[in-house]
């Protein structure tokens, strides 16, 4: 990666966003956390400025712009202020999601739409605001934290409108990467093979974050991908694979408790 490779990321205050945002800018990225919390949440740690604080001081470039991806117009808006700060934009990452593990009875309206409206909605329109400035970028990649598509019911029937609105996201990433494959914009997915530690995942009752893995096997993942070619686009990739694509096999490291061989799986794997 150039030193100054030009990076938006959705909803990187903290998490896998903020590990990812960081571990670019250790190869001096500059970077655009465009998220909601601009003040600190009661219950979540992390804003937009203490994310831009961390990547300044892992050695990049960081400007905070606060964005509700719900909103078309705050996406055009920030889209636009982040390539004006940034002189373009070479990478997008649609990390902003919003989880709610409830059956069919227990979905209300309410958290149907927050699914649907960041998970979908964000990331369709985040994506289209961003290609104007992608087909100028440098190596430009579309990056979207959503997993390979599987019709099992098993991954539907006890959370079928959080399953629906994560697949929406990877529906994205396979038709915008046929949409732009002569363009030479990659379009990708990322997923982790296991359950990874975040302050999301400890809000659900009955995680043991001790058989997880930290953020940054994503982040380290994230990093191998963007450096591809932007030829290489429509892929469903896997932490670990990626990982071990690149001769890193020992994952010790990432482990929550080092030693960890049985890690609790994620999602849709």
């Amino acid at each position: 990666m150039s030193d100054r490779r030009k990076v938006f990321i959705t909803g990187g205050s903290r998490g896998i966003g903020l590990a990812i945002a960081t571990r670019l800018a250790q190869s001096g990225a500059e970077i655009v956390i465009a998220a909601k919390t601009d003040q600190p949440h009661a219950t979540l740690p992390g804003t937009i400025h203490s994310a831009a604080q961390e990547i300044n001081e892992a050695g990049g470039v960081a400007h905070a712009l606060q964005c509700d991806i719900r909103d078309e117009e705050q996406i055009v808006q920030t889209i636009q202020k982040g390539a004006e700060l940034m002189d373009g934009i070479d990478v997008l990452i649609n990390n902003a999601s919003a989880i709610n593990l409830t059956n069919t009875m227990e979905t209300p309206a309410k958290r149907f739409d927050l699914m649907m409206d960041v998970n979908v909605r964000g990331t369709f329109l985040t994506s289209q605001a961003a290609i104007p400035y992608l087909r100028k970028g440098n190596n430009p990649h579309i990056l979207t934290l959503s997993p390979p598509i599987s019709l099992n019911g098993k991954w539907f029937r006890r959370n079928t409108a959080y399953t629906i609105s994560k697949y929406g996201m990877s529906m994205c990433v396979i038709g915008m990467a046929e949409e732009f494959r002569r363009e030479k914009i990659a379009v990708n997915a990322l997923w982790p093979r296991t359950a990874i530690d975040t302050a999301a995942l400890r809000m659900i009752p009955g995680i043991d974050t001790n058989f997880c893995r930290k953020p940054e096997i994503m982040a380290d993942a994230a990093q191998i991908i963007l450096n591809k070619p932007s030829s290489e686009s429509g892929n469903f990739y896997i932490d670990d694979e990626v990982l071990a694509s690149a001769g890193i096999t020992d994952l010790d490291k990432y482990a929550v408790v080092p030693g960890t061989k049985e890690f609790i799986p994620d999602f849709y794997l």
